[in-house]
C-alpha cells in the first residue's frame, strides 16, 4: 500500500487548513477587469490567456477551453499573433489533458503557422512548446527534447522566463523518466531559476517539488542523509507558497505536496516515531480536505486514503484499513472518466485484504472487479493508442510532404535558373552559335537529371506509403495478438473462479443444512487442487478460442455447458480422479459423462475420447 496509488517524492512542513475559496480571488479579479467597459479589445487576449491558465491548473477544463478560444479569436481579429499562439498552446495542453488528441494536433499545427506570421522568437518558442506537449502524450521523448532545445534557442534571441521555466521543467521530467541524475538536477535548478523571475507561484511550487525529486535521486545514489534534508527543505518551500500567496497555488498542486510529505514520513521514518506518524496523518488529511469539491481530484484523494489505510495496517487496525480502502474505491468510482490504473490498484488491494482475512466471497468479488477494470483499462489504452497512431501517421506524412515540397522548391529554383540561362543564350545565339549549342546540350542533360529526380521523388513517395501501410498492419496485428492473449487468460480465470464459486456454495449449503464442515480438510484439498490447477493454467491458455466451437460443430447433438467443461478438463489430460475432485462428483459419474459425450459426438465405441479432443485442441 505504500506506493499504492501515487508515486511522487515527499517531505514535510507544519500544515494549516486553508479554505479553497481563496482560489477564486484571482479568477474573480480577472473577470472583473475583463468586464470593465473601459478595457480595450486589444488588451483582452493577454488577460483571457491568464484566466484560461488559472481555470486549467484548477482542473476546470470546459471553462479553460472556452476562455482560451475566446482569447484566440480576439487576438486573431486584431492580428495579435503572439497572444494567438499563446492561446492555441493553452488549447493544446487542455485538449491533451481531456483526451482530444486529434484536436490537439490541429491546434499545435496552428501554433506553428501563427508563430511564423508573428515573426517573434517568443511566439516561435511557444509554438515549439506546443509540439513538446504533443510529443509528450505520444511518448516520443526524443522529439520532446528536440523541440525543448529549439524553444530555448529562440528564447536566446528574446527572453521569457515564464516559458523558459516550463520548457526546462519538461526537460527535467524527460530525464527523470530516463533516471539521468545529473540532468534531473540541472534542469530542475534551471526551471526554478527562471520561474523565480516571474510571479507564477503555482509553477514555482512544482519547481520546488522538482528540486526535492532531484535531491531524492542524489540520496538514492549517495545514501547521504544531508540529501534528505534538502528534500525536506524544498518541499517545505513548496508547501509554504500555498499559505503565503492565497489563490495563486492550485488546491490540486497543494494537495500533491501534502501527499508527498505524508509519503515521506511513511517511507523514511520508523513506525515507532510517533511525531513522524502524527505529521504524516495530518498531511494526508489536509490533502483530502483541500480537494473536497475540486474537479478531477479523485486520483490524489485516493492516494491519501491509501496512505491512511497503510498507517491503519501498521497499527493492526484492520477495520480502519478496510474503511479507508472502501472509501478510496468509492472515490475513484466518482471520477468522470474513471482513472483505471488507480482503480486497479484499489480493487487489487481490497481483494488481497479480504483474502488475508479469510473472507473468500468478497475476495473473489473484488478479484472479478480486477478482471473487469483490467479489460476496461486495456480497451481505453487501445483507443488512446489508436489516436496516437493516427497522429503519428499524420505527423510523419506531413513531415514527408514538407521534405518533398522543399526538394521541389529547390528543383523549381534550379529550373528557373536554367530557363533564364536559355533566354540569355538565345539573345546571343547568332553571335555565339557554338556556345549556344554547348549550352543547350548542357540544359538537356540537366533536364534529364531533373526528370530522374522527379521519378525518384515519386518512387520515394510510393515507398513511404507502402512502409506506412505495413507499419499500421503490423501494429494492428500486435493489438489483435494482445486481445487474443487477454481472452485466453480470461478463460483460464473463469474455470478457476467457477470451481471456487461451486465450492463456496457447497460449504454454504452444508452449513445451512446443519451438516458439520471439516474446514481443515476442505482447505487442504483445495490447496492440492489449486496447485494442480495452477500447473494446468498455462495449458488452458494454449486452448485457442475456437476450441468449443469446433466441438459443437462436430457434435451430432448439442453439448451442455457441463459437457464442454468436462471436455476442457479432459483436453488438459486430467485423470478421472482429478476431474471428480474439481467437479465434486463421483468418478463413476465422470465415466458415464464421458460415454454420453462420445454418443453426442457420434464417436464409435472403440474411438478414444481423449485422443479425439487432443486432435480438436491442436487444430487451427
Amino acid at each position: 500500500m505504500k506506493a499504492l496509488f501515487y508515486k511522487s517524492p515527499i517531505l514535510f512542513f507544519l500544515l494549516l487548513s486553508f479554505p479553497a475559496l481563496a482560489q477564486t480571488t484571482l479568477t474573480d479579479s480577472l473577470q472583473s477587469v475583463l468586464q470593465n467597459p473601459a478595457l480595450g479589445e486589444k488588451e483582452k487576449p493577454e488577460l483571457l490567456n491568464q484566466l484560461a491558465e488559472l481555470y486549467r491548473i484548477n482542473k476546470n477544463y470546459p471553462l479553460a477551453e472556452k476562455t482560451a478560444k475566446q482569447g484566440a479569436d480576439i487576438a486573431l481579429r486584431n492580428k495579435n499573433y503572439l497572444n494567438a499562439v499563446k492561446a492555441y498552446t493553452l488549447l493544446v495542453n487542455i485538449k491533451i489533458t481531456t483526451g482530444q488528441l486529434s484536436a490537439a494536433k490541429r491546434s499545435s499545427d496552428s501554433t506553428l503557422t501563427l508563430a511564423k506570421q508573428a515573426n517573434s522568437p517568443v511566439a516561435m518558442a511557444y509554438a515549439y512548446y506546443a509540439q513538446v506537449l504533443l510529443y509528450k502524450i505520444l511518448d516520443d521523448k526524443q522529439h520532446v527534447v528536440k523541440f525543448c532545445k529549439l524553444g530555448l534557442k529562440e528564447l536566446e534571441k528574446k527572453t521569457d522566463p515564464y516559458l523558459a521555466s516550463k520548457i526546462y521543467y519538461r526537460l527535467y521530467a524527460v530525464y527523470a523518466s530516463w533516471n539521468n541524475e545529473a540532468k534531473v538536477n540541472l534542469y530542475a535548478a534551471k526551471a526554478t531559476e527562471n520561474v523565480l523571475l516571474t510571479s507564477d507561484y503555482n509553477l514555482l511550487s512544482n519547481c520546488y517539488t522538482a528540486l526535492s525529486v532531484a535531491h531524492e535521486y542524489n540520496y538514492h545514489s549517495t545514501k547521504d542523509k544531508a540529501e534528505l534534508d534538502s528534500v525536506l527543505f524544498y518541499l517545505q518551500k513548496s508547501e509554504k507558497l500555498y499559505h503565503q500567496y492565497p489563490g495563486h497555488v492550485a488546491n490540486h498542486t497543494y494537495a500533491i505536496v501534502c501527499i508527498d510529505l505524508a509519503s515521506f514520513y511513511l517511507k523514511y521514518f520508523p513506525q515507532t516515531d510517533a511525531q513522524a506518524k502524527a505529521l504524516g496523518l495530518r498531511y494526508t488529511n489536509t490533502a483530502i480536505s483541500a480537494l473536497k469539491g475540486i474537479n478531477n481530484s479523485q486520483e490524489v484523494m485516493a492516494s491519501g486514503l491509501g496512505i491512511l489505510s497503510e498507517y491503519a495496517k501498521l497499527e493492526g487496525d484492520f477495520g480502519k484499513q478496510e474503511t479507508y480502502l472502501l472509501s478510496a474505491y468509492e472515490v475513484i468510482k466518482t471520477g468522470q472518466p474513471i482513472y483505471y490504473p488507480t482503480m486497479l490498484n484499489v480493487v487489487q488491494a481490497l481483494a488481497d485484504f479480504y483474502e488475508r482475512k479469510g473472507n473468500l466471497e468478497k475476495a473473489v468479488d473484488f478479484q472479478k472487479e480486477v478482471t473487469k477494470y483490467t479489460l476496461k483499462s486495456f480497451n481505453e489504452e487501445q483507443a488512446l493508442n489508436a489516436q496516437k497512431l493516427e497522429i503519428q501517421y499524420e505527423t510523419e506524412k506531413k513531415n514527408n510532404e514538407m521534405a518533398l515540397l522543399k526538394e521541389r522548391e529547390q528543383s523549381h529554383k534550379q529550373q528557373n535558373y536554367l530557363y533564364a540561362c536559355v533566354a540569355v543564350a538565345s539573345l546571343f545565339g547568332l553571335l555565339f552559335m557554338f556556345r549556344s549549342y554547348h549550352f543547350k546540350l548542357r540544359y538537356s542533360l540537366q533536364r534529364e537529371k531533373q526528370l530522374e529526380l522527379e521519378k525518384q521523388d515519386s518512387e520515394l513517395q510510393i515507398k513511404l506509403e507502402q512502409e506506412a501501410g505495413a507499419r499500421l498492419k503490423a501494429e494492428q496485428q500486435l493489438l489483435e495478438t494482445q486481445q487474443l492473449q487477454l481472452k485466453k487468460e480470461a478463460m483460464a480465470n473463469v474455470l478457476q473462479l467457477a470451481h471456487k464459486n461451486q465450492m463456496l456454495h457447497q460449504i454454504k449449503d452444508k452449513l445451512n443444512g446443519g451438516d458439520t464442515v471439516n474446514m481443515q480438510k476442505i482447505l487442504k484439498e483445495e490447496m492440492i487442487l489449486d496447485k494442480d490447477f495452477e500447473d494446468a493454467k498455462m495449458q488452458i491458455q494454449q486452448v485457442h478460442p475456437g476450441f468449443f466451437n469446433l466441438i459443437n460443430s462436430n457434435a451430432k447433438k448439442k453439448l451442455s455447458a457441463l459437457d464442454l467443461k468436462l471436455c476442457a478438463y479432459i483436453y488438459l489430460k486430467m485423470d478421472t480422479r482429478q476431474i471428480a475432485q474439481i467437479m465434486n462428483i463421483e468418478s463413476k459419474s465422470i465415466r458415464m459423462s464421458k460415454y454420453r459425450i462420445k454418443q453426442k459426438l457420434g464417436l464409435e465405441k472403440e474411438k478414444d475420447l481423449n485422443i479425439y479432443l487432443q486432435g480438436i485442441g491442436t487444430a487451427k
